[in-house]
Formats: structure tokens, C-alpha cells, sequence
């Protein structure tokens, strides 16, 4: 990794000549402006508002503003020639618990490497200090043109610094808190506690930026010329908070259901799918209630010792009713169809004799006439 200061760490008499590393990375999608007519880019030019000509990087310098409008020339040489003594060093000031740095006093994150041989040695020593009094370093550095706080720490076996804000640069939080007083109620906190219990703990290298996977994924699809179906969200569950006890009990329930455990008892599963049943709708237990294929209703009530009373016939009868019922409707179907099929045959058979008998007809009148034609050419 490149280093981008180079100095030495200030330990008492010991100096550790260190190399700072940025310890973190941005890997966020950066986009250019376009003109949207035609896609050029827009570039922004350095420009002199006296003369109005664009004026190049060696060209430019800095300068104070003052409260009339003025500006005050400031050069390197001005900032280089006041008495800063952290301007190569990180000087350690003080060991303090960890506990006593605020996190809102965080800022950026750096690895301190040791710069050379001779270096491991008081670098070592340092980081096993560190380790066993369980402390951090407070120290002030210099960077970018500006003194600076940070706190020193070991991370696995290297000594990481945060820059800290200076105490000064922390607001207050006047008028944040809500002005109203609000009680809350030791049901809702045993909720609060079990949701907290519930959602546990996570892997924070499962942990990943889904929006910078999407932009990405979308980036990809225009450069192929595809178009990227927008996926279907669900509610935002930012809706008004009607009534925070059942927010709550539904939260619980959510988190377990996402984690593959059950509702639980008292989890208010069980109440959503109850259902109220009026008492005169209500039959008594173990009664019953059929219809036959005659059309007659059955009742059956099981009595107290375990027997039953029928208001029908005994169950021989009701069993040869069911027999008949149930083979009564396919002997007619037979039946039907067996006196259908006999009158299409009988049918058939009185045709067939109709015509054998015309024919036969037909025939003794042709012979009748030729022996009368004989006997007329006889004679």
C-alpha cells in the first residue's frame, strides 16, 4: 500500500520512524455531468473573475477571506515557517481507556507501518504496550496543512490511528430530544429487549452495500443495451406508528420467522386466527349431522359414556337403505339402458321382417302374372 505521510512517532524519548496508510477505501460510483441534449461532458474551468481568463494549477495560490471581502495572501512559505512541532511527528500526549473517546469524535482511519529495520524494534514495543494496559494513545499530528487529534490502537498486530475532531468541533444535541415527556411502559421495554435478543448478532463481513450492487448492475445493462426491469419492493414499513406494544409483538414474530424459529408462545400468532363462535350457533360435542341419498337428515349425538343414540332406524335397516341407495340408481341406469338397446332391436327385427315380406309379395305378383300371360298365349 502507498504511504501518503512519512514521519515518526513521538513515544517519550523513543522516535518510531512510521509510514502512514490510509486504512480505509471508498468504493463508491462516482458519475460525471453531461449535457443531456447530446451526452458531452461538462468540464469546469479555473477561471479569473477580474480578467476572466482560465488560470492553470501552478498559477493558483490561497488567501483568507475577511469579513469585508478582502483577501489576505496566505503562501506555503507563510504556513512552513510557523513553530508547529507535530509537523513530521505524531507526539503522543497521553494513554486513556477506550472507552473515553467519543465516537462522534471519529473521523478517517490509518495504518501506522514501521519505516525501515531499526523501527521494528520500538514499534513492537509500543504495540505490546498497548496491548496489555488495554489502553489507546491520544496524540496530535500534523496533515494537510493542519494540526490534528488522533488515537492510536492496535489492530491484529499492526498500531492503527483515527483522527479524532477536536472536542470544540462536536455540537451539542440542544432541541433534538423530543420536548414532550414520554413514558414508557415496562411492557413495551421487555418487547424492546426480546426484539433486541431476537435480531442477536451478525457477521459484519456479511455485511455489503446492496444500492452500489445495483447501480452497478444497472450500469452493466446499459452498456450491453439491455433494459433492467426495476425489482418489486414491499412496503417501506415507514408508516405512522399506530399502536407500538402490537409494533412490537410483530416485529418479535418477523425477526423469529427470518431466523427460522418459531412464534412462540404468548407471540400473538395463535390470537389473529381465532375466531368467535356464537353459543346458540354452537353444536353440542359430538354431534353430527348427514343427509341421506333418499333425502332424509341423520343426526348423531355421542353420549357422555361413549355411546351414540340415532334418530334413524337401527343400523341394519340404515345399512341395507345404504346398500339400496347406492346400488338403486346403477340398476336403473342398467335397466334403461337394457330396455333401450331390446326396443333399437325388436325395431331392427320388424324392419327386417317388413321388408322380407314385401319382397316375398312382390314376387308371387310377378309369377301370378306370367302364368296368366302363359295361359292367355296358350289359349
Amino acid at each position: 500500500m502507498r504511504s501518503i505521510w512519512n514521519g515518526a512517532i513521538s513515544f517519550g524519548l523513543v522516535s518510531i520512524p512510521i509510514k502512514l496508510v490510509n486504512a480505509t477505501e471508498n468504493h463508491s460510483i462516482s458519475f460525471r455531468q453531461i449535457h443531456a441534449a447530446d451526452g458531452g461532458r461538462i468540464r469546469y474551468r479555473k477561471v479569473c473573475e477580474l480578467d476572466g481568463e482560465e488560470v492553470s494549477a501552478s498559477e493558483i495560490g490561497k488567501a483568507y477571506e475577511d469579513a469585508d471581502g478582502s483577501m489576505i495572501p496566505i503562501t506555503d512559505e507563510d504556513l512552513g515557517s510557523l513553530p508547529l512541532p507535530t509537523a513530521k511527528t505524531i507526539e503522543i500526549v497521553a494513554f486513556v481507556p477506550a472507552d473515553s473517546i467519543d465516537p462522534l469524535q471519529m473521523d478517517a482511519a490509518y495504518y501506522l507501518s514501521a519505516n525501515g529495520v531499526p523501527a521494528a524494534k520500538p514499534y513492537t514495543l509500543l504495540r505490546e504496550a498497548l496491548k496489555r494496559s488495554q489502553k489507546v494513545a491520544l496524540a496530535k499530528y500534523a496533515l494537510r496543512g493542519r494540526e490534528r487529534l488522533g488515537m492510536l490502537r492496535v489492530v491484529d498486530d499492526v498500531i492503527a490511528m483515527h483522527g479524532l475532531l477536536w472536542p470544540d468541533e462536536i455540537r451539542a444535541p440542544e432541541g433534538v430530544a423530543p420536548e414532550s415527556d414520554v413514558s414508557v411502559r415496562d411492557a413495551e421495554l421487555d418487547l424492546a429487549d426480546a426484539l433486541m435478543d431476537t435480531l442477536g448478532e451478525v457477521d459484519m463481513d456479511s455485511l455489503h452495500d446492496d444500492y452500489r450492487e445495483a447501480v452497478e448492475e444497472l450500469i452493466a445493462a446499459k452498456a450491453s443495451g439491455e433494459t433492467l426491469e426495476p425489482p418489486e419492493t414491499g412496503g417501506s414499513g415507514g408508516g405512522k406508528v399506530i399502536d407500538l406494544l402490537a409494533a412490537l409483538e410483530s416485529s418479535v414474530r418477523a425477526a423469529k420467522e427470518a431466523r427460522g424459529e418459531g412464534g412462540g408462545e404468548g407471540s400473538g400468532a395463535d390470537e389473529e386466527k381465532a375466531s368467535v363462535t356464537s353459543l346458540a350457533d354452537r353444536k353440542p360435542s359430538g354431534s353430527s349431522t348427514r343427509r341421506t341419498p333418499t333425502g332424509k337428515s341423520v343426526s348423531r349425538t355421542s353420549s357422555s359414556g361413549g355411546g351414540s343414540r340415532k334418530s334413524a332406524s337401527s343400523p341394519k335397516s340404515s345399512g341395507a337403505k345404504k346398500s339400496t341407495a347406492s346400488t338403486g340408481k346403477p340398476a336403473a341406469k342398467k335397466t334403461a339402458s337394457g330396455s333401450r338397446s331390446g326396443a333399437k332391436k325388436t325395431a331392427s327385427k320388424a324392419s327386417a321382417s317388413k321388408s322380407t315380406t314385401s319382397k316375398k309379395t312382390a314376387a308371387k305378383k310377378q309369377s301370378g302374372t306370367k302364368r296368366a300371360s302363359h295361359k292367355r298365349a296358350s289359349a
